[in-house]
């Protein structure tokens, strides 16, 4: 039996693994649905049909299962695309934000998980972590556009993809509505822009 392994030691194809994605699968559901308050570990054992038992034990808390959907959104998200200049990097970036922000369940769960993170601090820590995965993935794009010469030396590159997706998630937060790809366009020029001029040397 493995179904008690903790997230992260799953065995592909194993019980385990089946157990582990349905669980998660209705948890997105949940979320998008209904929200962060509305997420409920015996509701999900019942929607993803495995024990109440199993979902305690191997999660424990919501906030537990949010941080284990969060850390498998970051393992399953596209890798980056790398075009050879800087400002086609960060419009790849740009696009991938907003087609994931328009999705009708990805969108909906980002903004609960969002919203959970300001008074959940478990929540918040495993935001944290899943933007971190996903600047570390995407700042070698910007590190070998200093080495092409394309923005100067010293440059942080993690800073410069925060700046293309953060004004993305501000209008999806402010304006209630997934950026458009006009939107998506001007964050990827006006990050490449600062960038050049260098606003985010070290």
């Amino acid at each position: 039996m493995d179904e008690d392994a903790g997230p992260g030691t799953v065995r592909p194809g194993g019980r385990t693994a089946r157990v582990r994605a349905s669980v998660l699968q209705a948890a997105g559901d949940v979320l998008a649905e209904r929200g962060f308050a509305q997420l409920d570990l015996a509701d999900v054992a019942r929607l993803a049909g495995v024990g109440k038992t199993t979902v305690y034990r191997r999660w424990g808390t919501v906030a537990g299962l949010v941080a284990d959907l969060l850390a498998e959104m970051a393992e399953e998200s596209v890798p980056r695309t790398e075009t050879g200049s800087l400002l086609g990097d960060l419009r790849a970036n740009a696009d991938l934000v907003r087609r994931t922000l328009g999705d009708p369940r990805q969108g909906a769960l980002f903004q609960a998980v969002i919203a959970a993170a300001t008074y959940d601090e478990r929540t918040a820590q495993a935001l944290r972590r899943f933007y971190d995965a996903r600047i570390a993935e995407w700042a070698p794009c910007v590190a070998r556009a200093v080495d092409r010469g394309e923005a100067p030396a010293g440059t942080d590159p993690a800073e410069v993809i925060r700046a293309v997706s953060a004004p993305l998630y501000y209008g999806l937060l402010t304006a209630g509505k997934p950026p458009d790809e006009a939107t998506a366009e001007r964050a990827a020029r006006a990050a490449t822009a600062a960038a050049r001029a260098g606003v985010f040397v070290r």
